[in-house]
């Protein structure tokens, strides 16, 4: 009877400093509200780094500088701090860049953080610019045809007689009507693009990422070329008002959405609890 209670003892121990285990939680202050995010392990170097930055202060008073319904709200230019109205941005950055960290776990389901960059091969991440994937739900159809050769292939289509306003087309679509109405024309225009340039655009998607962006939405056509190092726990209503806003022709909003960021601590199964997200080194999906 000692030994099973002096093993109940421990074991009751091993558990409570089980769910006692703590992550940082960053909180993005808003006028619209607070979002929530945790950051990944499977991305260490991602993660380090925006610690960092919070830490040292250098994403305060920062602004979500491009915004797309639909799409995903993108902040973290040093540049914003003192834009001025109408000023480009997108450009600025700390002068380094972080290795691309992928994981197969890790997509742009809707609520995802991931790390901007510009276009270089590796698919190195900015050292500070990030977005936070609003989304939206995606069709079985959209999610098994390989996005980024269809627009190759319109492109490509758009050179021929015949085809040459098509291009234009788009471009004006997505500034008339919007992100949403302009992904609706493209998977409209894939059997058109199948025919005349005699390429099949069909690929094989996960069952895991079938049911979430299906369920919950997200932007697929990012996956394996952007990092996803944090998700958006709580909040996500304060990224659809940001992403509702209207912007200017560089996707801008008119009205300057400034935030301040900051980190908090929360055990692991008190997040579990509270905003029903599920830790990969718990329940892999």
């Amino acid at each position: 009877m000692k030994i099973n209670a002096v093993l109940l003892i421990f074991t009751l121990i091993f558990f409570s400093c089980q769910e006692s285990e703590k992550v940082p939680v960053v909180k993005i202050r808003t006028k619209f509200g607070v979002i929530k995010m945790i950051l990944h392990d499977e991305t260490p170097v991602h993660k380090a780094n925006f610690l960092k930055l919070i830490n040292e202060g250098k994403l305060d008073s920062l602004l979500f500088h491009r915004t797309i319904q639909g799409f995903m709200i993108q902040g973290g230019d040093p540049d914003s701090k003192k834009a001025k109205a109408g000023q480009a941005l997108g450009d600025g950055d700390v002068g380094y860049t972080l290795p691309a960290e992928f994981n197969e776990h890790l997509y742009h389901q809707r609520g995802a953080v991931g790390a901007a960059r510009d276009d270089n091969p590796e698919k190195r991440s900015s050292g500070i610019q990030f977005y936070i994937v609003q989304g939206r739900k995606i069709t079985d159809d959209e999610l098994t045809t390989n996005m980024k050769n269809l627009r190759k292939g319109i492109l490509e289509l758009s050179q021929k007689p015949g085809y040459d306003s098509l291009e234009m087309q788009l471009q004006q679509l997505r500034k008339s009507a919007g992100y949403i109405a302009y992904r609706k024309r493209l998977m409209e225009l894939k059997p058109l693009i199948e025919k005349e340039l005699q390429i099949d655009l069909k690929i094989e998607v996960s069952e895991e990422k079938i049911a979430s962006y299906t369920r919950f939405g997200g932007t697929p056509h990012l996956d394996n070329d952007y990092t996803v190092f944090g998700q958006v726990v709580d909040g996500m209503e304060v990224v659809d008002r940001i992403a509702a806003l209207p912007t200017d022709s560089l996707d801008r909003p008119l009205e300057d959405m400034r935030f301040f960021v900051e980190i908090t601590e929360m055990d692991k199964t008190e997040i579990e609890q509270l905003f029903g997200y599920h830790f990969i080194q718990n329940e892999k999906k």
